[in-house]
């Protein structure tokens, strides 16, 4: 009996090692992941209301109903997590709006107050007269994405980091966001607790016609000491791009270029550091790189999957000519100006280019020929955003304010207004000046900020924002590319059947 005993102890403790060995081997193969949800039930989640709001379906949580957020409270014990790596497998209908929380803490109701979060919108939608424009990915409020790159209905993964004072932001493997907090924190007006420190996560329901759904929620900790991080300079530029982002006023330069050997991780990595998204241009018109609709499958091929909108400059009068309206529908947004126009010879000049200008007579003939050409320019050709507007070549800009009169700038003001295209607030030119942007802003245009860079100095949108302090510009003033059948081209006349050839 004594040595039956002893043989069943001794085999009750080898199974015992047998099952702690495979638990020590299976956490150090998964990489010291934590599941947060054991596919089957709630257990270790708090619903702060509502809490009808999340239920458990084919091993999902499902989110769908009244507001409600969905706290991670583990055993019962407090759940502190401070430096971590945090996934979720998430999928969206149309219209969906959620997101997860992290350095947060329960409360009964109500957004949390405390702790940040990352957004999740594949589809913006107009919301008790709100349209949501930060899209998935979002560190919401402090750095906003603008362009969806996960589709509804499609599971995509979320993954972020959070160590010391960095946050970082993946859309299935697509880095959105490289935020580095402030020493003191510039948190928004009102919003104290959106900043970082520690706490555990939660998931969001919005309302209930958002419905969204999760899965593999796993976290890692990380270690709390970190090496240390560089310093942000923090000035009244820097608090202002916070503040709009956190009004949901669009942050996005849609006016970038890959000129000087600016390369695209060059520029992402750039617009991650500000915090203002982008849109690269590429131009397209005659002795351009880009001449016809081969030139454009080409260039949109090594954009595809990019964090950032896709712009197409229509430069000259003859693009109409050389492209499909097809093959302009695949860009999120065209642009054009009237720097290229063709005078009353007939004589094609560029008016950035002095010796194409060459000696003008008579000012007032070369306005009134500017305008009209302007107006042609808005009338008939589809396009989404008039750049770099009232620009006068050298010779004429010393007497800007006298030749761009009133009559003049209701003209310009009244043709874009009457075709819904955007008007432009150069950085980098400082045009157009307030005057024609108070006169646009009543006659019901919207706006878009650019900086046309010449060189790999994409700018900085200090002029822009200046003008939205002075003309009072709100987000509802801003313009935003459109979605597919809605743009210009597909709905205005315009392009003419194109040269389909190479290059």
């Amino acid at each position: 009996m004594k040595f039956g005993r002893l043989l069943g102890v001794v085999l009750t403790s080898a199974a015992v090692f047998f099952v702690i060995l495979q638990s020590l081997q299976s956490a150090d193969t998964d990489g010291g992941w934590q599941d947060l949800f054991d596919g089957r039930t709630l257990s270790g989640w708090r619903a702060s209301e509502n809490a009808g709001t999340f239920k458990v379906i084919d091993g999902m949580i499902a989110a769908s109903g009244p507001r409600s957020h969905l706290f991670y409270v583990g055993d019962g014990r407090p759940q502190v997590f401070k430096n971590f790596e945090f996934q979720a497998d998430v999928k969206t209908a149309p219209g969906a709006n959620s997101g997860i929380y992290f350095h947060t803490e329960f409360q009964g109701e109500g957004f949390p107050q405390k702790g940040m979060e990352i957004q999740i919108n594949n589809s913006a939608t107009e919301h008790n007269n709100y349209l949501e424009l930060k899209k998935t990915g979002s560190l919401y409020g402090i750095r906003n994405v603008y362009k969806a790159l996960a589709p509804d209905n499609e599971w995509f993964r979320l993954w972020f980091r959070v160590e010391g004072r960095r946050v970082q932001v993946r859309v299935n493997d697509i880095l959105v966001v490289d935020y580095l907090e402030p020493v003191p924190p510039v948190v928004p007006k009102g919003r104290p607790g959106r900043r970082l420190s520690e706490g555990t996560f939660a998931l969001q329901g919005h309302d209930p016609e958002s419905k969204v759904w999760f899965k593999n929620l796993r976290v890692k900790r990380l270690p709390d000491a970190t090496a240390a991080q560089e310093q942000v300079v923090v000035d009244d530029y820097y608090r202002q791009l916070i503040e709009l982002g956190a009004a949901n006023f669009p942050l996005v330069n849609f006016h970038v270029h890959l000129k000087g050997g600016l390369t695209l991780p060059e520029a992402l990595a750039m617009s991650r550091q500000s915090g203002i998204n982008y849109g690269i241009a590429i131009n397209c018109g005659l002795n351009f790189s880009v001449t016809n609709d081969a030139g454009i499958d080409a260039y949109l091929k090594t954009m595809a999957g990019q964090p950032v909108f896709v712009g197409m400059q229509a430069e000259g009068r003859e693009w109409v000519n050389l492209f499909s309206p097809e093959a302009v529908a695949r860009f999120d947004y065209v642009f054009t100006d009237a720097m290229t126009i063709v005078d009353n010879t007939g004589r094609r000049m560029r008016l950035w280019i002095k010796d194409e200008v060459g000696e003008i007579k008579d000012k007032q003939l070369f306005m009134e020929t500017l305008v009209q050409r302007t107006v042609d320019i808005l009338e008939n050709e589809p396009v989404d955003i008039f750049v770099n507007p009232t620009y006068l070549p050298e010779v004429l800009a010393a007497e800007y304010d006298a030749l761009w009169t009133q009559e003049r700038m209701q003209r310009v003001v009244d043709a874009a207004a009457k075709n819904g295209i955007a008007i432009e607030i150069n950085g980098r030119l400082r045009l157009p000046k307030a005057a024609f942007l108070k006169m646009a802003k009543k006659a019901g245009c919207k706006f878009t900020f650019g900086t046309n860079n010449t060189d790999r100095d994409v700018g900085r949108l200090d002029y822009c924002l200046q003008m939205v302090k002075e003309c009072g510009l709100n987000w509802r003033d801003m313009w935003m590319p459109k979605p597919d059948g809605q743009k210009p081209v597909q709905l205005r006349k315009g392009l003419r059947p194109a040269n389909r050839s190479g290059n």
